[in-house]
């Protein structure tokens, strides 16, 4: 029975048959499957997560590129989800919220583009910035339409249901896959299936696709990223972490260092980013990671709290050369030291002529 189940949940994840045939892209929560012989990618897959210690909310949006006109994603979570639609302005305001700062830094020495190397006279510019009841016998647990996706919460306890609704959407058996499913089948962890088929039309699913957000208990912070390892491309993880301290990954999970490029007290205020944090200010922590090898990918992202709820904010240097009154420092420096030489030199030759005797 468990190796039909761990079968059965393997076809949610990909219509992968052979290395040329329905390759399987995987994303960074989950795994995404195109239909019949098209093709999909996750080019850019951006999360936002609330964590109260309680309950996890994870807001999500991808970008895709391919010529998939419908398409499955897969996500497992280790308790019942509840799905509804995200908000795009939240991402929006995120991005606000977490700009770098401009700072200029002086230089003192002219550089390429400053005089006289150049042709333009005496500049005081800048460069350019640096860089308790029994289980149902269902598998489907509850299933609605949200937007352009269709979403199914299932669990694996009817695999006869399960196939049924794998076959009923057009699904193949990948057999190869069953290892990286087995652990969230261990572990009793339940899966949100989603449909994407547009309502209107028939175009390739391209760009950026409405965010959806998935809310379920959970006391410790888990970004499910197992699955991933599933990808033949290089994966790119974008991650604002909503929470009381500022967040960090337990681990790099067999990716890059992960790389914290904001990290501060927040005000919402209103809109559907206050919504989500539930709090007039909250920690917000924004973390990049690239996975350039994803089969080296080993385990589920866990968050833990850090030692202090130190702030960072990324910064952008303008370089300028360092002028007084629209002057170079630097010229105004060689001037005075000629000057100084030059009276110095002029005080000894006086002194020479008093006396000639001396020197």
């Amino acid at each position: 029975m468990k190796r039909r189940i761990v079968a059965l949940l393997c076809a949610l994840l990909v219509t992968q048959l052979g290395a040329l045939v329905n390759p399987a892209y995987a994303c960074g929560c989950g795994a995404m499957i195109p239909d019949g012989q098209s093709r999909i990618g996750v080019d850019r897959e951006t999360s936002v997560v609330r964590w109260d210690g309680r309950t996890e909310q994870i807001v999500m949006r991808f970008t895709v590129g391919g010529d998939a006109h419908r398409a499955a994603w897969i996500m497992p979570v280790p308790s019942r989800a509840a799905v509804e639609l995200g908000d795009g302005k939240m991402f929006d305001e995120l991005g606000r919220l977490t700009l770098p700062e401009h700072k200029n830094r002086g230089y003192f020495w002219p550089r390429e583009h400053d005089w006289p190397f150049s042709s333009g006279g005496v500049r005081d510019g800048a460069g350019a910035p640096a860089a308790g009841a029994a289980a149902p016998p269902v598998g489907v647990v509850g299933r609605e339409q949200l937007g352009d996706f269709d979403v199914a919460r299932l669990t694996a306890t009817d695999p006869d249901a399960l196939k049924n609704w794998l076959e009923a959407n057009g699904f193949k058996l990948p057999d190869r896959l069953a290892t990286e499913v087995k652990p969230y089948v261990d572990q009793h962890w339940e899966y949100v299936a989603v449909r994407l088929a547009p309502r209107v039309g028939d175009e390739p699913l391209r760009g950026d696709l409405d965010p959806l957000r998935i809310r379920f208990d959970s006391d410790r912070l888990v970004y499910p990223m197992r699955l991933s390892r599933m990808a033949r491309t290089p994966q790119s993880l974008g991650l604002y972490v909503l929470a009381d301290h500022r967040m960090e990954p337990a681990s790099p999970i067999g990716g890059s260092a992960p790389e914290v490029t904001f990290a501060g007290t927040i005000r919402p205020g209103t809109g559907p980013l206050a919504e989500l944090a539930g709090a007039e200010s909250v920690f917000l922590t924004a973390i990049d990671q690239r996975f350039p090898e994803p089969g080296r990918i080993d385990a589920d992202h866990e968050l833990r709290a850090t030692a202090e709820d130190t702030p960072y904010r990324r910064a952008i240097y303008h370089d300028e050369l360092l002028t007084v009154g629209g002057v170079p420092v630097w010229l105004l420096t060689l001037a005075a030291a000629v000057a100084v030489l030059t009276a110095t030199s002029v005080a000894v030759l006086r002194v020479r002529r008093r006396h000639p005797g001396r020197g």
